[in-house]
């Protein structure tokens, strides 16, 4: 019985260098119009419309550029294309849209830190990696989880930082020390762990492990001292409270 054609990968084929493409899906194109359409009606009353377009600009370009292309041929070019959305296009999309004041708060910071620990982790084991590459459906619940849950942390981080320093600065550590860790685990591993990548990496110069290193120190390095830097106005604000004298009863 003949054997179904392997199916392509939602970004295309794996590309040799100088052969690497533009994302024209039309689909994708007239949902991220929609998007920006929406927003910036009556869903981005209350925020600041020229930081939500430049969120929206970040997206896109994440999306469509040959990034996308790239990243079905190197592990580090898709950690690459996620450093994008969960650094830049994250908390630009976080400031821009209005969200409740609730995600500033102790549970709404500790809610946001653990879905996006388990979204990041979740998506970079062995099975759930792969299935992204053989299903439209598993790349895009990827990324949507990914943005969505790096959006809500980035919304409780940058309010937290005036309401509540500390939780802002607790949640904003461990996520940089869950996401330094992951980094770290996927550069010190002995071996590939990405099926996809076996055989797509030679052809830019890298065997399938110095790719997997790679993207490993992309997400330790760039990817933990984004989180660890938020913590900075925090730490600043928790200490400037700690040192204000208390008024006398």
């Amino acid at each position: 019985m003949p054997q179904a054609a392997p199916a392509t990968p939602y970004c295309g084929v794996p590309p040799s260098p100088g052969d690497v493409a533009w994302n024209l899906d039309p689909w994708l194109i007239a949902a991220l119009l929609l998007g920006l359409l929406l927003a910036w009606g009556p869903a981005g009353r209350g925020g600041d419309r020229r930081i939500l377009f430049a969120g929206w600009a970040v997206l896109a370009a994440a999306l469509l550029s040959p990034l996308c292309n790239l990243s079905v041929a190197l592990f580090s070019a898709r950690v690459g294309q996620h450093l994008v959305l969960l650094t830049a296009a994250a908390p630009l999309l976080a400031l821009g849209l209005r969200g409740p004041r609730w995600m500033a708060s102790p549970g709404g910071l500790a809610a946001a830190a653990g879905a996006f620990a388990v979204a990041l982790w979740a998506w970079h084991l062995p099975g759930p990696y792969a299935a992204t590459f053989r299903s439209d459906l598993a790349y895009w619940a990827m990324q949507a989880s990914l943005l969505g849950t790096a959006a809500w942390l980035w919304r409780g981080l940058l309010l937290g930082v005036a309401a509540r320093p500390d939780m802002a600065l607790l949640a904003g550590l461990a996520t940089a020390a869950q996401t330094g860790a992951l980094g770290a685990l996927l550069t010190f591993a002995p071996r590939p762990l990405f099926a996809p990548h076996g055989l797509t990496t030679l052809a830019w110069g890298l065997t399938p492990l110095e790719d997997q290193q790679l993207g490993g120190l992309l997400m330790w390095v760039p990817g933990g001292l984004a989180f660890a830097a938020v913590s900075l106005p925090a730490l600043a604000r928790a200490l400037r409270d700690t040192a204000l004298p208390r008024p006398r009863a």
